[in-house]
């Protein structure tokens, strides 16, 4: 990721967790996102068009959307999600959300695995990753599956883990 270069954090865990952070405050759900050569592609569902007049369009419809977040757009994001945490006194939007500590979670485990490539999906707080790994015989797909508990005990597990800087859990990689 070209975005990293000549910056003090080179990993998936502060990029993911500033566009999750980002994702929370838009309300999106069922994400997809995948890498790209200038940043990230990211499409999800949200409510569009609330309180119109009758009952049932008062509720909105929901839409796909996409967005694309250009290397600028995610090292904006990071800076404010820095200075945000910076605040001596609790960020106005509160504590991080669902996608912010997911994505972070996730990042984490990315950057150990070292990927060149990735892509993954959610639904209903389970996520399916697919990192391009390199080696020696040459790039291959890798899968990993995180259900909805899996993330929520590495969520949890975070602030231990970034405290002792001690490797995450996860489900097992497959192939």
């Amino acid at each position: 990721m070209r975005i990293y270069e000549g910056s003090p954090r080179q990993d998936f865990e502060e990029v993911f967790r500033s566009i999750g952070a980002f994702l929370d405050q838009r309300g999106m759900k069922d994400v997809l996102l995948a890498e790209a050569p200038d940043g990230f592609i990211v499409q999800g569902l949200v409510v569009a068009g609330a309180n119109t007049g009758t009952w049932s369009d008062s509720m909105g419809q929901v839409i796909k959307e996409t967005l694309t977040f250009l290397d600028d757009d995610i090292a904006r994001f990071m800076e404010e999600a820095l200075a945000r945490r910076g605040q001596a006194a609790p960020a106005p939007s509160g504590p991080a959300g669902y996608y912010e500590s997911a994505f972070r979670v996730l990042g984490r485990y990315m950057d150990e695995q070292k990927p060149k490539d990735v892509f993954f999906f959610e639904q209903d707080g389970a996520f399916v990753v697919r990192l391009l790994m390199g080696g020696q015989s040459g790039s291959k797909h890798v899968l990993a599956e995180f259900t909805r508990d899996d993330v929520t005990e590495m969520i949890a597990r975070g602030p231990a883990n970034r405290a002792k800087d001690a490797t995450p859990g996860a489900a097992p990689a497959k192939s």
